[in-house]
């Protein structure tokens, strides 16, 4: 496998679990059995640099897994049921919720650096946007298909977030019950 991927395939799962800070240059030359020099040759520009690029492939793992989702089911409702269940499911067998989310990335963003912070939004920015077409395609209008794909962004990565903290998926179950009842209006 090629170092530069095989770094970013390694780091990437390290900075949903540990966040930014919680995970050093060392930690990954270590999980990665590389040199710091290896590790500086593909990342001249360091954590962040990696980071970004890490923040880049969750993105397209991210918004690829949505899009097949919302493609297999007719409705918002029944796709995000669906996303959702995939969600709870990953936390319960894994104690976790790591491909679908990088909510323990964004929670350090305020001291994380702008171009950070842009890789960051463009993601949220992409997931709304698959939300806002498919409610659209239900019916909604495309100011409140905005409104209601920003609630669910806002709702799930929460909820995720408390998954964690709790070390339960009943969060997701929850709102999974309640942006059901949203989307059934």
């Amino acid at each position: 496998m090629d170092t530069r991927l095989q770094i970013i395939e390694i780091s990437t799962p390290l900075f949903q679990q540990k966040g930014y800070k919680g995970v050093g240059v060392t930690e990954i030359i270590k999980a990665c059995n590389i040199s710091k020099g290896s590790f500086y040759h593909h990342f001249p520009n360091g954590k962040e640099e990696l980071l970004i690029t890490c923040l880049k492939s969750i993105d397209e793992t991210i918004t690829t897994h949505m899009i097949d989702i919302f493609k297999q089911y007719p409705t918002t409702q029944e796709a995000t049921q669906a996303m959702i269940d995939i969600l709870v499911n990953d936390f319960e067998q894994a104690g976790r919720v790591v491909v679908s989310t990088f909510t323990s990335l964004v929670s350090e963003i305020g001291s994380l650096s702008e171009p950070v912070r842009i890789a960051c939004s463009d993601l949220y920015m992409k997931m709304q946007k698959i939300y806002c077409t498919k409610l659209e395609a239900d019916g909604f209008s495309k100011e409140t298909a905005n409104s209601i794909a920003l609630m669910m962004i806002a709702s799930i990565e929460g909820a995720i977030m408390l998954c964690l903290t709790q070390k339960s998926s009943d969060p997701l179950k929850v709102i999974s019950c309640e942006l059901l009842k949203v989307l059934k209006k």
